[in-house]
């Protein structure tokens, strides 16, 4: 039987993926108490910040925004809809389209949560000086690499962008990516 010495070491892959399901069991944990899913949170975050212009985007526009399947954001959606954090409406240019809003409870809520996310992500990038040292800097900024690098892969017909996509850029001291 080969010693654990003898094994080879754990793929990049396979690290980043055990990492981001530890990520995401604490912040499940975390948002539990405001009844908000790490997913909810992630499109009523997306949302919020997509409609601070005042005007809330289409449905598919968010999940153009967010970068997961339309059907999946309209299942989110329409959950946090039920919870009355989100609002539902005839899009007034395009009657095939469905407008979203922020409801007054859901801008409460996702101000808590982003609160809570915010301290999490503190405590996770700890060991990195905290979330706005230079290595957790450089750490998300390899994280952004990657991901454009992936989307490349996925798609060959996408050029590579030599700047990190809009939508992952994070303000020094504002916004936790799922």
């Amino acid at each position: 039987m080969p010693a654990p010495t003898d094994r080879p070491p754990p793929s990049t892959g396979f690290l980043v993926w055990h990492l981001s399901l530890r990520w995401r069991t604490a912040i499940d944990r975390t948002l539990a108490p405001l009844g908000l899913t790490s997913s909810q949170y992630g499109v009523l975050a997306s949302l919020y910040a997509f409609s601070d212009g005042g005007t809330g985007p289409r449905q598919r526009e968010l999940a153009d925004f967010i970068g997961l399947a339309p059907m999946h954001v309209s299942k989110l959606v329409r959950a946090l809809e039920r919870a009355g954090l989100v609002e539902r409406t005839d899009h007034p240019d395009d009657t095939r389209a469905v407008q979203l809003t922020v409801t007054g409870r859901g801008a409460e809520v996702v101000t808590a949560a982003r609160a809570l996310v915010l301290d999490l992500e503190d405590r996770r990038l700890a060991p990195l000086g905290g979330r706005n040292s230079e290595q957790s800097t450089a750490f998300t900024d390899m994280l952004l690499t990657l991901l454009d690098h992936a989307d490349t892969l996925n798609d060959p017909g996408t050029p590579h962008r030599s700047e990190p996509p809009a939508a992952h850029t994070r303000p020094a001291d504002d916004e936790e990516n799922r």
